[in-house]
């Protein structure tokens, strides 16, 4: 009787908000109330999810009603796990690169390789990273560009997308590149986008569509979606910007087919925590 109740305090929650362009899918489980990252990964049944810094080290697959199915924990530490993306062979990586003030000096990718997915914990190679342009640890408030929650993998690098922390200028995001593989590296800057000067553009995820023609980045307020580019300048191309028309703290976005991805919000003062359909 209790589950019936919850199921349809849930449903009357739901028609009773206005998500705008977003579809809900499904409401999310409480373990996942942080969550930072969503992958759909190549070979593999499931969505992949991941949960942000103060919590455990865990891969989470779900299905598409929003049920984790498989929890696999992951031998390597939860700094702050901020986006996933994956490979064509299934292979996931996690962007352990949340850096809010602009002062980590151990940044770095978590390779969980496809063939570890069916175990209950995931032995892992480590890419350690820093940013050619970074000096002073933390620099100074004008310079604080160097956060970072999202990326994603393209013909065997890792296109990495910062955060502003810079007041008056939140919508700046760099492009850095480091090769896909276990290694230390200094990234590699590719170009810089501004969209606009608010908190809510902050970038907070970003994927690129499986035939390789379409980037999104995602914020509070919008997504972006990018398109005729050439290689990779994907922020040199065509921009088209999706007002999302629902306020809450969205952090992961994947693409489901060519025109559909998939985004996550935290659950935060009664909003959020779901998984959702946007058509672009």
């Amino acid at each position: 009787m209790k589950k019936i109740l919850l199921f349809f305090t849930f449903l009357f929650l739901m028609n009773c908000q206005n998500f705008g362009q977003l579809t809900i899918l499904a409401d999310l489980p409480k373990d996942l109330k942080e969550v930072s990252g969503t992958e759909i990964v190549a070979k593999s049944d499931f969505i992949w999810m991941i949960n942000d810094s103060g919590n455990k080290p865990v891969l989470f697959g779900l299905n598409t009603k929003g049920k984790i199915i498989k929890e696999i924990k992951v031998r390597a530490k939860n700094r702050d796990w901020e986006d996933l993306t994956s490979d064509e062979n299934g292979n996931i990586y996690i962007g352990d690169f949340g850096n809010n003030s602009n002062k980590r000096k151990n940044l770095s990718v978590i390779i969980v390789e496809n063939n570890e997915l069916d175990e209950d914990k995931a032995e892992v190679d480590i890419i350690e990273f820093k940013y050619p342009n970074q000096n002073k640890f933390p620099p100074k408030n004008k310079d604080k560009y160097f956060d970072a929650e999202s990326f994603f993998y393209f013909n065997k690098y890792l296109y990495i997308f910062t955060k502003s922390r810079v007041g008056g200028n939140f919508g700046k995001t760099t492009l850095y590149k480091i090769p896909a593989k276990k290694g230390k590296y200094t990234a590699e800057l590719v170009s810089e986008f501004t969209s606009c000067s608010d908190n809510e553009c902050w970038i907070t995820s970003a994927d690129i569509s499986i035939d390789g023609k379409k980037v999104v980045l995602l914020s509070q307020k919008n997504v972006l979606v990018f398109t005729d580019f050439i290689g990779d300048k994907f922020l040199s191309g065509k921009v088209k910007t999706i007002n999302l028309k629902y306020s809450s703290q969205k952090e992961s976005i994947t693409f489901k087919d060519k025109n559909t991805v998939l985004i996550t919000d935290e659950r935060a003062r009664n909003t959020g925590g779901n998984l959702y359909e946007l058509k672009i």
